[in-house]
């Protein structure tokens, strides 16, 4: 049965967003005298959510009181910020648009914070993309299937004929939990390699490629 819905991951799948997080990252630690990290260290940070990405970051024993002022520091910065490098992967919005083109429904559930979720997805993306969730207090984050989940109910739609597109592990364990197929992208934040090491089953390599793949 030919897919009816598409949930895509944002970060290393739809946005290029390293360049901002690694600059916010940074700024925040040094913000507290704590040591940079590298844009290698970071773009394997992400994934699990900011607060996750900062507790990576932070040295091994830092006490929780300072990675917690790390942590909003961090969410400051990067509010103000997260425009500055971020942008679509090449081909993304033709994608994007080929997919509204063939009546695909199509959603981002992202483990970033809500308010930049939907702000980014806003900015590049328009009415490309008709539901955007992230992270919130309350929910489980991804791999958990809770958002997925919302953004199907918000879209009408429900996990049949549904296909969820990513970049990483989180993403593979997220669409298997929530009992879907998953289509693994490898031009984003974790490689070939790492993918198939973790579950990968099909995967593309560029935006182009992805779109026969959920056109079927």
């Amino acid at each position: 049965m030919p897919y009816q819905t598409a949930v895509f991951d944002l970060d290393g799948t739809l946005l290029d967003t390293l360049e901002d997080l690694y600059r916010a990252t940074n700024a925040a630690l040094e913000r507290h005298s704590l040591p940079r990290r590298s844009r290698d260290e970071v773009r394997l940070f992400v994934g699990n959510g900011v607060e996750m990405l900062i507790r990576r970051a932070v040295p091994a024993g830092t006490d929780e009181k300072t990675i917690l002022s790390v942590l909003a520091d961090f969410k400051t910065t990067y509010a103000a910020i997260c425009e500055d490098h971020t942008r679509p992967y090449d081909g993304i919005i033709e994608m994007l648009t080929a997919l509204r083109e063939q009546g695909i429904r199509v959603a981002v559930v992202s483990n970033k914070f809500d308010a930049a979720t939907k702000k980014l997805c806003e900015k590049y993306f328009g009415d490309l993309v008709e539901v955007a969730i992230g992270e919130r207090a309350g929910v489980r984050k991804k791999p958990a299937p809770d958002t997925v989940y919302e953004a199907l109910k918000e879209l009408g739609m429900t996990t049949k004929g549904a296909v969820y597109i990513g970049d990483s592990d989180v993403d593979i364990q997220t669409a298997r939990n929530c009992g879907m197929p998953c289509i693994s992208v490898t031009w984003g934040l974790r490689d070939k390699e790492f993918l198939i090491e973790n579950g990968a089953t099909i995967l593309s390599h560029t935006p182009k490629d992805l779109l026969p793949l959920i056109i079927l």
